[in-house]
């Protein structure tokens, strides 16, 4: 019996859940008022300044950029009384939940499941990043680039759980891809041949003792063959198409402002990227997508005059991912997040953009057997506090964990931090989804 065969007889643990979770998270802070609470009865200073569009759902309306998702509200639940209480750029605080660990929920995950999937191979907690679907692409650093590991970041649980980086993360499989010629892989037995020569070299040099967890899940990545899971030429046209967003605007156009250097019109293929990920076993994938700081409406570097191009292309992706849920049958197994680290002021300043606020934030949950079809609490009239129940960053935090652990068999686990499991344990949800 091989040892791939081997791996694949075993499954999950009864204490995880056949599930994932898809994070598309929106760096800069993305305004909730022109995303899904437009309020257009409020003043000209408050209102969207993109307008509304009406939805499938009677009553309810969202900013005018998002036709697609419009049309599609049965199929997800937007919240309106979400605050990340967070206004700064600090991603980890959203993502953890300022729990003790200071472990983001993808880290949390990636410990008790493990670094990869029993079954297949594919690691457990990746992130998607441009550079994940176009390789050669040369995006400039800004705050976003400097705050982005706090998105994945393992806090206390140690360096092994952070998130594996397809777009070169990892020094040994950067040095792997240098040392076998790409020229080769089209034979693939001597393909085969060179990894079980630099697999022998690893062996008797001892070259991945002292190596950390992540470095190993780095070099099977390569070894193992599941590197397949990563190439989006494996799909069809059809589908390349229906997630392709490049057409929504061009990058050099964006990335001449200082804080839109990281933007990208790649979104649409590296949801379809993460679609690849979660069908072969990747619990927790999350998604980057930057150049949400606006702070100006006009030709400035923080620049709100980029919010329609850059809305219509999450609207396009984000529907696009969800309807090939659908159709793959993948809507229970798979729960997509769309937030960002906070939302934007309620009112309009000298520049015709928003600033930082962090009392009520955008957040779209699809999938994984919630609730759907429904907006969740109410936002005041002016769309700056909730007026209804707030759910905050460890309400979500909590739902994505009940997502993933049987709580009751999670109990029985020695192996585990008492007080991880306990904060797993106690940490609450979004009642209204009903995990």
């Amino acid at each position: 019996m091989t040892l791939p065969s081997l791996l694949a007889a075993r499954e999950h643990p009864g204490y995880i859940k056949d599930r994932a979770v898809v994070l598309l998270f929106l760096q800069g802070g993305p305004s909730h008022i022109e995303f899904f609470d437009p309020k257009m009865t409020a003043p000209p200073e408050i209102r969207s300044i993109t307008g509304e569009i009406q939805t499938t759902t009677a009553g309810v309306t969202f900013g005018s950029t998002f036709p697609q998702l419009a049309g599609m509200t049965d199929k997800f639940t937007i919240l309106r009384s979400y605050q990340s209480r967070n206004s700064g750029h600090t991603y980890q605080d959203v993502v953890s939940a300022r729990n003790p660990f200071k472990a983001t929920m993808s880290s949390i995950y990636s410990r008790i499941s493990g670094t990869n999937n029993p079954g297949t191979g594919i690691p457990s907690n990746v992130l998607v990043k441009p550079e994940a679907v176009q390789p050669e692409l040369k995006l400039g650093n800004n705050f976003e680039t400097n705050a982005l590991p706090g998105l994945t970041a393992p806090g206390t649980l140690g360096r092994n759980y952070k998130a594996f980086d397809p777009a070169g993360g990892s020094e040994l499989k950067d040095n792997l891809d240098l040392k076998i010629s790409p020229s080769r892989f089209t034979d693939r037995r001597s393909l085969l041949s060179r990894l079980d020569q630099v697999r022998r070299f690893a062996d008797t040099t001892g070259m991945l003792e002292g190596a950390s967890k992540f470095q190993q899940q780095a070099f099977d990545v390569i070894a193992q063959g599941v590197a397949d899971a990563f190439d989006l030429q494996q799909e069809s046209t059809k589908t390349l198409k229906a997630y392709d967003t490049t057409h929504h605007f061009r990058m050099s156009a964006m990335n001449r402002y200082g804080d839109l250097r990281r933007t990208s019109n790649l979104l649409g293929h590296q949801m379809l990227l993460a679609r690849r990920l979660v069908e072969r076993g990747c619990g927790f994938v999350t998604v980057s997508d930057c150049g949400w700081d606006h702070h100006a409406n006009g030709n400035s570097p923080k620049n709100m005059a980029a919010f329609p191009a850059m809305s219509r292309q999450v609207d396009h992706a984000v529907a696009a991912f969800i309807n090939d849920l659908y159709q793959r049958g993948l809507q229970d197994k798979v729960l997509l997040i769309v937030t960002g680290e906070m939302g934007r002021t309620p009112r309009l300043n000298k520049n015709g953009g928003r600033d930082h606020w962090g009392n009520l934030t955008t957040l779209l949950m699809a999938g994984a057997g919630i609730k759907s079809g429904q907006v969740i609490g109410q936002s005041d009239r002016q769309a700056g506090e909730p007026l209804s129940k707030a759910y905050e960053p460890k309400h979500l935090l909590g739902t994505v964990l009940k997502t993933f652990f049987d709580i009751g068999e999670l109990r029985l686990q020695s192996q585990f931090p008492v007080e991880l499991i306990r904060l797993i344990e106690e940490t609450p949800t979004i009642t209204p989804l009903a995990v």
